[in-house]
């Protein structure tokens, strides 16, 4: 059964920064494109940032300058650098792959994470 592990939530102040982790699967690492996605209460899941194993990187508009999305291959890990963090980035932040990028961009991408929250606050 293949796993994407994230870490690295929590709660932070507004301006603060956080950076997210997901763990793959060495074979999933490699040829898969990696997505993450967040879920506010109320609110449907959104497509975060995306970059494929060949280094094709998209970003949604609302997060365009603030948050980084990265690969590591040394630790088959997806970042995702997240920095002048406000309240309206709270919500559980997911992790997932996909052999194609459409797969990652539109959702329905073969393995998701458990979700690490995001909690920013004062």
């Amino acid at each position: 059964q293949v796993q994407l592990v994230e870490s690295g939530g929590g709660l932070v102040q507004p301006g603060g920064s956080l950076r997210l982790s997901c763990v793959a699967p060495v074979l999933i690492f490699r040829s898969y494109a990696m997505g993450w996605y967040r879920q506010a209460p109320g609110k449907q899941r959104e497509l975060v940032a995306l970059i494929t194993s060949g280094g094709i990187i998209n970003y949604a508009d609302f997060v365009k300058g603030r948050f980084t999305i990265s690969r590591d291959s040394t630790k088959n890990t997806v970042a995702l650098q997240m920095n002048s963090l406000t309240t309206e980035d709270t919500a559980v932040y997911y992790c997932n792959a996909d052999p194609t990028l459409r797969g990652v961009r539109s959702g329905t991408a073969q393995y998701w994470g458990q979700g690490t929250q995001v909690t920013v606050a004062t």
